[in-house]
């Protein structure tokens, strides 16, 4: 089964020129997918096919490295680095019984910040420098990535704003220094005998604002229906994948959907993705915006701390995070 036909196409362009009977048109059909799916694939998102492809390319050329070379930057205290196969298990899914780790390797990168920084410099969590592969071209072109997505990041919040009522500028304060995330993520083969429990993505809701993901043309996506079963979200062509949150789905008092997904690669080839999470600074206090409460409809959760939900979420996922 697939999910194509349920997950809308938006046309973005209007963000570049931002003319407003199209911002407030766009915003109406932010509000229609991610009020249903929580999914849309976007388009005319102005960001070059030549940069998504290099960043493929660059990932291609890191996951060949000798592992030796790619351990030499495992993950870090500050989550950035080489994440191994069979190394990160999603005991915090909620969705399945998850005992078998993850079917994949990635590296892990952040927002760059020098030891001049003012979040590094206030001793801010996850703050600090990344750390690079000695490969030819790599941090250029993963890095200037990393700078185009974060640009489309901030050029939707206003749209998603508007899409719950809010005023546009609301929650643009929180991504003045957003928390980024840039995963390269590769995927090897799973033998179907292997089971159903074997994933290469367990199922998970993403617990940040808006993931933006590119994905190569194998498919593997899978997204949970309104019904509890998995459909296929495969590949559109010069489209990314966009998602809601954990964190979007609390500001929207539950209007727009965090939903669950997935990665099963039974093609018989390696796939390759790119997600780049867009999440509010960490010092961002998350509650119920107050044009998503009423009278009829209350606030459903209270205000928590986007960095002190982010340490529980590290702390029970990676080993590298969990205190002494």
């Amino acid at each position: 089964m697939t999910l194509q036909s349920e997950i809308p196409i938006i046309d973005v362009g209007a963000i570049h020129s931002g003319d407003p009977v199209a911002m407030a048109n766009l915003a109406v059909e932010f509000a229609a997918a991610y009020s249903t799916s929580g999914f849309s694939y976007i388009i005319n998102h102005g960001v070059s096919q030549s940069l998504v492809d290099r960043v493929f390319d660059a990932s291609a050329r890191f996951h060949a490295l000798p592992r030796a070379d790619k351990m030499a930057i495992e993950l870090n205290h500050l989550h950035r680095g080489f994440i191994p196969i069979n190394t990160s298990t999603d005991v915090n899914s909620k969705l399945a019984d998850v005992t078998r780790p993850n079917q994949s390797e990635s590296f892990m990168m952040m927002r760059e910040d020098g030891p001049s920084s003012p979040d590094v410099l206030a001793g801010g969590y996850l703050a600090g420098p990344n750390q690079w592969p000695d490969l030819e071209g790599f941090r250029r072109d993963v890095t200037a990535y990393h700078d185009a997505l974060a640009t489309l990041g901030r050029s939707l919040v206003g749209v998603v704003a508007k899409s719950i009522g809010a005023d546009p500028e609301a929650l643009l304060p929180h991504f003045e220094r957003p928390t980024t995330w840039l995963r390269l993520l590769f995927y090897p083969p799973t033998d179907p005998v292997e089971g159903d429990d074997l994933f290469g993505s367990a199922p998970h809701c993403d617990f940040g604002f808006l993931t933006i993901l590119a994905q190569d043309q194998i498919g593997g996506l899978q997204v949970q229906t309104p019904g509890g079963t998995w459909a296929d979200a495969p590949p559109i062509p010069g489209a990314f994948v966009v998602n809601v949150g954990d964190m979007l789905h609390r500001w929207s008092n539950g209007f727009l959907l965090s939903t669950p997904h997935r990665v099963i690669n039974r093609s018989g080839k390696e796939r390759y993705s790119c997600p780049f999470f867009f999440d509010p600074n960490v010092a961002t206090e998350i509650a119920p915006l107050a044009s998503c409460i009423s009278p009829e409809g209350p606030a459903k959760f209270g205000s928590l701390m986007f960095g002190d939900f982010l340490r529980g979420e590290l702390e029970a996922g990676y080993e590298k995070h969990k205190r002494p």
